[in-house]
């Protein structure tokens, strides 16, 4: 659990950094949403591949090489950044090679988890897992934007690269004979097919990846939208930035809290929760001053890990743990690449329309998004339910 929750802190820190530096370097939103795209687009071109390598190859070894070029890349950032020689297509390219390198090392961490629990503490482990690594998410943000009012972006690139470090020691310290191995997947033509002809065999599985994938879009937009708030809209610079991560992240850690005690949170509240999620950031958009805006980032926060938490943990359960890395690479590329995707819509509303409407938009797609899946799930189980009767 402490590996998911380091790895993923550091590696969203990283992603926060870049951001911040591209709106520093460009001044512009729609620059912000490029580099967003750019660290998540890798994801969908190489996420099946990246299930394969999961479910055949030793995960050790697949997150060590991973975490090894991560720790490469931030600290060549942070020493470009201190020299001042740093320039935009430079943190491009690092975008890409990180997407890259995060589009492997997510189902491995994932798919470790098996070896790590064993099957009669797996879904235990899966939920809790998946919230701390969640968690991980938010606070890397919140931290990074500490560092950076603070000690400037250098400073984060730099910490993150001691991060890297450390996670690689994490692995390094992890005893392979203590490790529950499952019968290995063969090897052969046909792998990564195996992975999809298993979703679409599912709906309900298909249309929870989907609805995760549409929340990413319309959803999981805060390095452009506040990174924009805290420039355009209050004026708070960089210390307003590191404040509104922050408080989503404490916002974070509660519903962390709350979804680990669930280890099946069920489709109907996975909807729910994706509904909620795209209400309360519309709801944000709206508040007249700074403090309201605050208090309900972190109600944002919590409704992002309640979703996401219940969502990833539903897909891994369902998917047996032959096919869970191939699973997983799925899934990931559907969140992060509508992610990305989204991070170019936020920027393109937000510098055409302004920042408030291009939240409440994206709040307004989230919830619609919510409601289809729901009527979907809803239909197809009274069919099921009609053909069994």
């Amino acid at each position: 659990m402490g590996l998911s929750f380091v790895g993923s802190t550091g590696v969203w820190m990283q992603r926060l950094a870049q951001d911040w530096l591209i709106l520093q370097l460009t001044g512009s939103p729609a620059a912000v949403g490029l580099a967003v795209a750019l660290q998540f687009l890798p994801m969908l071109f190489v996420g099946p591949l990246s299930g394969v390598l999961a479910d055949i190859y030793p995960k050790r070894r697949t997150l060590l090489i991973c975490q090894a070029v991560a720790a490469v890349l931030a600290a060549g950032l942070a020493i470009s950044d201190a020299m001042g020689t740093i320039q935009v297509w430079l943190v491009y390219a690092s975008c890409v090679v990180l997407g890259l390198a995060s589009s492997v090392d997510g189902p491995a961490r994932q798919a470790l988890v098996n070896e790590v629990a064993g099957d009669s503490r797996l879904p235990a482990a899966i939920g809790l897992n998946n919230a701390v690594g969640q968690l991980g998410a938010m606070l890397g943000p919140a931290i990074g934007g500490v560092v950076i009012a603070q000690f400037g972006s250098a400073s984060a690139f730099a910490a993150n690269a001691l991060v890297c470090g450390s996670v690689m020691v994490m692995i390094l310290l992890i005893r392979p004979h203590e490790l529950y191995f499952g019968e290995a997947p063969q090897r052969g033509r046909g792998q990564m097919l195996a992975g999809f002809r298993f979703v679409l065999a599912r709906p309900p599985l298909l249309l929870t990846m989907l609805l995760a994938g549409l929340l990413g879009a319309f959803g999981m937009n805060g390095p452009v939208v506040l990174a924009a708030f805290a420039d355009r809209v209050w004026h708070s610079g960089p210390a307003g930035f590191g404040l509104f991560n922050a408080v989503s992240a404490v916002g974070a850690l509660a519903g962390a809290l709350v979804a680990a005690k669930f280890k099946r949170f069920g489709r109907r509240g996975i909807v729910v929760a994706a509904g909620l999620f795209g209400l309360s950031q519309l709801v944000a958009a709206l508040m007249p001053t700074q403090e309201l805006f605050v208090a309900l980032l972190v109600l944002v926060g919590f409704m992002t890990l309640l979703f996401l938490t219940s969502a990833a943990t539903a897909v891994q359960l369902e998917a047996g743990a032959a096919v869970r890395g191939r699973v997983l690479a799925l899934y990931f590329p559907m969140l992060l690449g509508g992610h990305a995707l989204g991070g170019l819509l936020a920027g393109w509303l937000t510098e055409e329309f302004g920042v408030r409407t291009g939240l409440v938009a994206t709040g307004a797609l989230g919830m619609a998004s919510a409601g289809t899946i729901g009527l979907l799930l809803a239909r197809g189980s009274r069919r099921r339910k009609s053909t069994a009767g």
